[in-house]
């Protein structure tokens, strides 16, 4: 039996600018504690669609984990920025917390 990084790997093989593949092949290898492997794509999910606010949100821990604070920053900010335009409270406070520690 394949694992779920092999099924989703596969369909992002086969459809490599379908976002939602990307970004379930992410969660995937996080589940896997592989998150470096991870990052590309969630940054590909983030960059293709302006609105989507949780690959900025998963992507923004995964780099704190990483030790990567800097570039974790930006992309919180930007998941607050939709949070807000989104009115979707829980994230919203959440971030504002990760933000405060940053």
């Amino acid at each position: 039996m394949a694992s779920r990084v092999d099924q989703f790997q596969s369909l992002v093989e086969r459809q490599p600018d379908n976002e939602l593949f990307r970004f379930s092949l992410a969660q995937a290898l996080v589940a896997e504690n592989r998150g470096a492997e991870a990052v590309p794509h969630f940054e590909f999910c983030a960059a293709k669609k302006g609105d989507w606010m949780m690959p900025r949100i998963l992507l923004g821990k995964l780099l704190l984990q990483l030790g990567r604070r800097d570039d974790a920053k930006p992309l919180l900010a930007d998941a607050l920025r939709l949070a807000l335009e989104q009115h979707h409270e829980d994230p919203e406070r959440e971030l504002r917390a990760l933000l405060v520690e940053l």
